[in-house]
């Protein structure tokens, strides 16, 4: 059986270039396992991913909204929102190339600029190109000077499944003048099911393959250092249990993982760079990149109801919580384009962005097994 696709009307939303009003369609891709992806025009966003856990229940385990509406409302939490040009922080929101200073839109307290900045990536309503079993395929052309960046940059998403239970994110871009490229995706997780909220989250287990991290200020702007994370609570490397570790957390300015992790690091090609795992439900989830960098958040901004802030209301009425659900944002490292030491995000005319990504979904039956002889 091969992979379906099938597209729907998901709503109306006004386009932020035009101002016109747009139809945004939702395509959904079903494998033979029960497993089934939903991706909108609007942000080329993740809206829901669908599996079995180990007793053939079906959930979603990625949060979303099931209007658009919603989804504006929420904007400053980017769920499952593309990020681009530039993901992730600018200090400063400018950066130099030779004598030339770029100044960039500042859309976080002006101070710099996140996650693109004021229309990024995730609010601009995605060309779609085409579906096949080959996957789905977004486009968008970025103008020249769109929030401080030069060059007329053309970006294509492919999205695909297949009955592996990997989902693949395919980011390809040109340009016609010297720009600077960070793309990556704003997915929220909980493998329990995107309503299960912090308990549930305290009960996976992270394992990420990274022996240094990128250190930050208390602005959580890098400063350049690259420290290992031997004897720290970024050591990631044996999976721990994230309800343990987020308690180590309490005296921090930052309440939660929202930092950058060096991966891949001297290796090339997409390999296996974190593991995430919900044992009471049997299911896990393997992240492969070609990336340098993956930023392991927590969502520690997401609404803390218990010191009374407003609820964020998901899909099927469900809360969406601080410490409710996880992101892992395969990307190169933040501010990149002001540490020469980083790797280069720094995209010249006639080469091509290539961004790559799998999230490989699976059912541990072991772990059933366990369970029913307990």
């Amino acid at each position: 059986m091969s992979v379906t696709i099938e597209e729907e009307i998901f709503g109306l939303a006004k386009n932020p270039n035009t101002k016109i009003p747009e139809m945004v369609r939702r395509y959904t891709m079903t494998n033979a396992n029960k497993v089934s992806v939903s991706v909108i025009q609007l942000g080329a966003i993740i809206q829901s991913v669908s599996m079995p856990d180990a007793y053939e229940k079906v959930d979603d385990v990625c949060l979303g909204f099931d209007d658009i509406a919603s989804y504006i409302a929420a904007r400053s939490a980017y769920i499952g929102g593309t990020l681009g040009r530039v993901a992730n922080r600018v200090a400063n929101g400018e950066y130099m190339v030779g004598e030339k200073v770029h100044k960039l839109t500042k859309n976080f307290n002006n101070t710099y600029q996140l996650h693109g900045g004021f229309v990024g990536f995730d609010s601009v309503i995605w060309e779609m190109v085409s579906k096949s079993d080959l996957g789905i395929v977004f486009r968008h052309i970025s103008r020249d000077g769109d929030e401080g960046y030069p060059g007329r940059l053309t970006t294509t998403i492919t999205y695909w499944l297949d009955n592996y239970n990997r989902l693949g994110i395919r980011y390809e871009a040109t340009t016609d003048k010297t720009t600077c490229v960070n793309i990556s995706n704003h997915a929220y997780f909980n493998l329990a099911g995107h309503g299960s909220g912090p308990k549930a989250l305290a009960e996976h287990t992270v394992e990420i393959m990274a022996n240094r991290y990128v250190e930050t200020d208390d602005a959580q702007i890098p400063t350049g250092n690259l420290p290992i994370v031997d004897d720290t609570v970024f050591d990631l490397r044996v999976p721990v249990l994230l309800g343990d570790r987020l308690k180590q957390f309490d005296d921090r300015k930052i309440k939660g993982y929202d930092d950058c992790f060096v991966i891949n690091d001297g290796k090339e090609g997409i390999n296996l760079v974190a593991k995430v795992q919900h044992k009471p439900s049997g299911r896990a989830m393997e992240i492969y990149t070609n990336q340098p960098g993956m930023q392991f958040y927590t969502a520690n901004n997401l609404p803390d109801e218990d010191n009374g802030d407003t609820p964020m209301i998901g899909k099927e009425c469900t809360h969406y919580r601080k410490h409710g659900s996880f992101c892992v944002e395969t990307e190169m490292f933040p501010n990149s384009m002001n540490h020469p030491e980083f790797p280069s995000i720094f995209l010249n005319p006639g080469e091509k962005y290539l961004h790559e990504t799998i999230f490989k979904f699976n059912v541990e039956e072991s772990w059933r097994c366990c369970c029913e002889y307990k």
